[in-house]
């Protein structure tokens, strides 16, 4: 396939089973999610000395999670979390996962706001997927491309969505420099944990190109 640029939350399809990053064999709920068609995860990690993605693989339960890396060449498919955004007019208003009620209550909110925005999580992977990974409990992962620091309006807006919600909502704000968690950086907006592909790391300003 046409390769597109790759970014953290990108959801992949792929045509070979990962490579664990460690190197030790797929534990065998790995193994079986990528048997079954499980998507993988674009996770914030540098890419393999030979262009390799780092992912990660989700089985059924929390407690299954996987570091991994796949070959650009076994990509067949990318779905991006913005992608997912349009699907949540489709959610009933009865769905059977809070998380799924809250996105569809919340998705015309957000796409007032401007910015390009998805679910992640446990949330987008179903959406994108299919596979019975939501529970009860499961809180919203969303993701708001934002390049430019929010507004003050804008940010309250964003206050709100966070207030309002059935569940919790986990709002991760990506800059192009990196990604950050909204609630860190209301509570603490001159020192924020930056999440990059070289590690995480504490910033003043995590708009700046040189944060």
């Amino acid at each position: 396939m046409t390769q597109q640029p790759l970014r953290a939350h990108d959801l992949l399809w792929v045509s070979e089973t990962p490579v664990a990053a460690d190197g030790a064999p797929l534990p065998e709920w790995a193994v079986a999610a990528c048997r079954r068609g499980a998507p993988v995860v674009v996770r914030r990690a540098p890419r393999g000395a030979d262009g390799s993605i780092p992912v990660g693989v989700r089985g059924s339960v929390r407690s299954e999670r996987c570091a991994a890396t796949v070959a650009v060449r076994t990509i067949t498919r990318v779905v991006a979390p913005e992608a997912l955004a349009s699907t949540a007019a489709s959610i009933a208003r009865d769905a059977p996962f809070a998380a799924l009620r809250t996105l569809r209550v919340l998705a015309p909110q957000l796409d007032a706001l401007g910015w390009a925005w998805g679910p992640t999580g446990g949330a987008g992977f179903a959406l994108a997927s299919g596979l019975p990974v939501l529970h009860a409990d499961s809180d919203l992962d969303l993701l708001v491309r934002m390049p430019q620091p929010p507004s003050t309006a804008q940010r309250d807006q964003l206050v709100h969505v966070l207030s309002v919600a059935e569940c919790r909502v986990d709002l991760q704000v990506d800059t192009g420099h990196g990604g950050f968690a909204l609630r860190e950086w209301l509570a603490s907006p001159r020192q924020t944990m930056l999440k990059t592909d070289h590690g995480p790391r504490l910033v003043a300003d995590p708009w700046s190109e040189h944060a």
